[in-house]
């Protein structure tokens, strides 16, 4: 089980699990995502970052500062840095390249590495997955083409008993687009703000621990 008390004390998914992390902008939902993985790194499983938004060094900086041990296991697809045009960026232990956000089969690829690394190699059993963000694929591509990718993705993670988190912005897509995406998860987290500016979470499929 993979327990979520970052998201909602007491709550826990089982291997496999695909959430939805969906919200409109500026609410936390980066912030809530990076803390799921957190939780995970402290207890000592493994982390990937897909991101489509920042490159790598912003990502580890933000993911280092939350948690509390330095033996933490950590993977990151940067899509961002080469697309920006940054030279003599080669792959590394902790980070793997793709040419863009709509590389996908790169990205896939690079994925898949990082999966057989830390469960294979490193023998880490559970693994967080983060794919941040949905919304920025969608900006490069058409709702089919990212379904299919997002279909295979999904799977990859079932596959591997991990659990995968897919960031998006609830307000950049209509309602046909959210409700094809929503189909390929299993739980849905709901972030918002009150009137105050507090983070708020809903959230549906999650299950109370055991």
């Amino acid at each position: 089980m993979y327990e979520l008390d970052s998201v909602e004390p007491g709550t826990s998914v089982d291997p496999g699990t695909n959430v939805l992390i969906t919200g409109p902008p500026m609410t936390g939902k980066r912030r809530v995502a990076l803390d799921v993985l957190a939780e995970g790194a402290d207890a000592g499983e493994g982390s990937i970052v897909v991101s489509t938004k920042d490159g790598a060094e912003k990502i580890l900086s933000e993911f280092g500062d939350r948690v509390s041990r330095d033996d933490v296991h950590v993977g990151v697809v940067d899509c961002v840095s080469k697309q920006q045009g940054v030279s003599n960026l080669t792959d590394d232990r902790r980070v793997k390249y793709a040419s863009s956000p709509v590389d996908m089969t790169k990205i896939g690829v690079n994925l898949s590495e990082f999966i057989e690394e830390f469960h294979e190699t490193r023998g880490i059993e559970n693994n967080r997955i983060l794919l941040h963000s949905v919304s920025t694929i969608l900006m490069y591509s058409d709702l089919q083409t990212v379904f299919r990718f997002l279909h295979v993705f999904t799977g990859r993670v079932q596959s591997a008993e991990a659990l995968g988190m897919y960031v998006i912005d609830s307000t950049a897509h209509d309602d046909q687009t959210m409700n094809t995406l929503k189909q390929l998860f299993d739980a849905v987290v709901e972030v918002d703000t009150d009137d105050d500016g507090e983070t708020t979470v809903r959230t549906r499929g999650l299950t109370a621990a055991e």
